[in-house]
């Protein structure tokens, strides 16, 4: 149940993304976040990791810069930047919330494995600090509505930081590509999945007739079966799906134990 006689003022707020420092979601997140309390730590990479996932920099050193008293550029991935700030920068007093976005594109069904907007809060809910994370919605080549995230995040913050977020879960919220006055509510959704083949390989020769690889996007908008996220975002909802950390399919546990009765 939502606390809505918290002081919100109290809270220290991180900031991140994976769209890099300087993109302008970020910059209005950290608005937002402002609106919120004055104790805010913006740590984001220092150039796009679109794509990052939940990766670490295992195999090479990790560069921070310090832009000023408050804003830090990481040479690494968003998950970089969220134990940089927990374990180098934000040493004296934990986060108590991590703000991840607001990202340049959606974030629905199956983008969740594949994005460093979602990765970053992951870690921080590993970390055991409560994180959502915040995406508007696009048609690429067209421009991004910012005005709706700009509209609608804050309210939509202020009360997911009300509320007692369970152990081991994350929020992934995503505005819909649509002007403010068009949007048609909040849904608490679940994760959609799309059609197979929205990455595909795009082949190319360069100019030595060496060939090279894009990746190629192109979304295919799923069954939109009802409750999803893709559904909501079809009929200009804001999504929000609570996420967990588990993947375990438990219905299918009992299942593959028999398959595998008498092994071992």
């Amino acid at each position: 149940m939502a606390d809505t006689d918290r002081d919100m003022s109290r809270h220290r707020i991180l900031v991140t993304n994976d769209d890099g420092i300087g993109a302008p979601g970020i910059k209005l997140l950290e608005k937002i976040a402002l609106e919120i309390t004055s104790d805010v730590w913006v740590v984001a990479p220092d150039h796009e990791k679109s794509g990052a996932g939940h990766s670490i920099s295992m195999h090479i050193p990790i560069r921070l810069n310090q832009i000023d008293e408050r804003h830090f550029a990481v040479t690494g991935t968003p998950t970089d930047c969220a134990l940089m700030a927990i374990y180098e920068i934000m040493t004296d007093k934990k986060p108590t919330v991590l703000l991840s976005g607001i990202n340049r594109g959606a974030n629905l069904a199956e983008d969740v494995t594949y994005s460093g907007t979602i990765a970053a809060a992951m870690e921080g809910t590993l970390l055991g600090i409560p994180a959502i994370a915040l995406s508007q919605v696009f048609e690429l080549g067209d421009a991004p509505p910012w005005e709706t995230a700009e509209r609608f995040a804050p309210a939509v913050i202020d009360r997911l930081m009300r509320c007692d977020m369970p152990a081991n879960t994350l929020i992934n919220v995503n505005f819909p590509d649509a002007p403010p006055e068009q949007v048609s509510g909040v849904r608490v959704t679940s994760q959609g999945q799309r059609p197979p083949g929205s990455f595909t390989i795009d082949s190319r020769i360069d100019a030595l007739h060496v060939p090279y690889f894009w990746v190629k996007m192109s979304y295919s908008e799923g069954e939109k079966i009802a409750d999803t996220d893709l559904h909501a975002i079809h009929e200009n909802a804001i999504s929000v799906t609570p996420l967990q950390l588990d993947m375990t399919n438990n219905g299918w546990r009992g299942e593959l134990a028999d398959s595998l009765q008498g092994l071992g």
